[in-house]
């Protein structure tokens, strides 16, 4: 298959990718599966009421990362794209009160969150750690329509049918119609050598498969502006944090102490890794706040690649608008093997797919607008990735706070050190990248469920929550 970067970078809301923004997916998506789906239809029936059951990691941590809220949302008719975080109580507040859900083209159905929504923390479902049942019922509550749906991460959902062909393929599928389908690393390198293309050359090749060179360049800037709002949201907010765990904004205090020393021109040697964490922590503060954001490629990881960008826009002279196209280019490139070949999902490969999958992809991205090779930005990724290998993942309370805001800190510092490391080389390296993504997987596999996002180990047992 053909991932576009607009399948990696995704413009939604958070606080989290598989637990917020695809329950929200995969509920619409059952709307339209009510109205224009091929599904038996008794004669006389009608849909009067929609129940909801979540399962595995989504049941575990689904109300700290705001699950509950998305589904109903997304019955409701809304999508990642077209909510609006600051109209969403308002709409969740009067479902509650009234039972019922009223998207558009529909005739309106009974539902009750206090028992149409179920977390379900006993009956996992076989496809994926994040299951979603949806069922439809007539007025004498017969089941009419089933639909299981699974948020495999980065805001992608599958069906029961879609994640069975995609497990039951011997190998990962390529797009053949694109001019350079490279399905892993070592293809990537190859076709690189022989077109003589940088691999954001050939990944922008690619997408013109698909689309107008206009349309691609327009749609990259808007996924940098709404990072770079994203950023500076952050950078203006302070208080605490909802959920509970009254963990406070940080971004915008150390940000003002940095913007202080920048104006008296006072020396600081551990100023880059400062700047590369405030920009890192005022994203991850609005995801956990429930604000706009950009998988990148997911929500939990959604800062590093944001604040990667923007320290190299503020401190390299030479940064321009084609840079960061050509940056999200590689970025997307790398994260798309990463996702083609292993996992990207904290519910089933622990954090190392989440941030360390982001480090990688912002590393790559650097490393390519710094003016390395294909075999540069390749180690780049490699390192960055490499170094975050069986990273679990373990938010308190379920919420996308601790340890989350201050991984993507580091996950931003370790890109670019990664992509220092790799640039001061030839390229030439022991591991390659597709041998550190294998590893990933295989380490997800093997990882106990406890630390996969499910709250139920590592740090989310041993803080207590205040």
């Amino acid at each position: 298959m053909f991932l576009s970067v607009f399948d990696l970078f995704k413009i939604g809301i958070g606080p989290s990718s598989s637990h917020t923004m695809g329950p929200m997916v995969a509920a619409e998506r059952f709307l339209r599966e009510i109205a224009e789906g091929e599904w038996p239809r008794p004669a006389g029936a009608e849909i009067d009421r929609i129940s909801v059951s979540l399962h595995g990691s989504l049941a575990f941590t689904g109300v700290g990362h705001a699950t509950d809220r998305a589904v109903i949302l997304g019955l409701h008719g809304l999508t990642p794209v077209t909510v609006d975080p600051d109209a969403a109580d308002g709409i969740l507040e009067r479902i509650r009160s009234e039972g019922r859900i009223s998207p558009a083209g529909h005739r309106g159905y009974r539902f009750d969150p206090e028992t149409d929504l179920v977390f379900d923390r006993k009956n996992p479902l076989p496809g994926h750690a994040n299951g979603m049942a949806f069922s439809a019922f007539d007025a004498d509550c017969r089941l009419l329509l089933r639909r299981v749906y699974y948020s495999v991460g980065g805001g992608f959902v599958a069906s029961e049918e879609e994640l069975q062909a995609l497990k039951t393929q011997k190998k990962p599928t390529v797009d053949r119609g694109v001019p350079h389908p490279f399905a892993n690393a070592r293809e990537m390198l190859e076709m690189a050598a022989e077109s003589g293309l940088s691999i954001a050359e050939m990944k922008r090749a690619n997408e013109l498969a698909y689309r107008s060179a206009e349309d691609l360049d327009a749609g990259l800037d808007r996924i940098w502006e709404a990072m770079r709002g994203c950023i500076e949201r952050g950078l203006t907010q302070e208080g605490i944090m909802p959920g509970g765990l009254k963990v406070r904004r940080r971004a915008r205090a150390l940000h003002d102490k940095l913007e202080e020393e920048w104006r008296q021109n006072r020396p600081n040697p551990l100023a880059a890794n400062d700047w590369l964490s405030v920009y890192a922590m005022a994203v991850n503060e609005e995801n956990a706040a429930g604000g706009r954001v950009v998988t990148a490629p997911t929500n939990g990881a959604a800062g590093v690649v944001p604040a990667v960008l923007r320290y190299w826009l503020r401190f390299h002279p030479d940064a321009d608008e084609a840079g960061i196209r050509d940056f999200l280019l590689t970025a997307a490139a790398v994260g798309g093997l990463v996702k083609h070949n292993a996992s990207i999902s904290g519910a089933e490969v622990g954090c190392q797919g989440e941030v360390g999958s982001a480090s990688a992809m912002a590393a790559a991205g650097m490393a390519a607008v710094m003016g390395g090779t294909p075999e540069q930005v390749e180690n780049a990724a490699e390192i960055a990735l490499e170094h975050h290998l069986g990273m679990t993942c373990d938010p308190v309370a379920g919420l996308v706070q601790v340890p989350c805001i201050e991984r993507n800190a580091l996950g931003a510092v370790k890109a670019v050190t990664a992509a220092s490391l790799a640039l001061k080389g030839d390229g030439k390296h022991f591991v390659s990248l597709d041998a550190a993504v294998e590893t990933m997987r295989q380490t997800g596999l093997d990882m106990n469920e406890r630390y996969k996002e499910t709250s139920l180990g590592g740090l989310a047992v041993n803080v207590v929550e205040c």
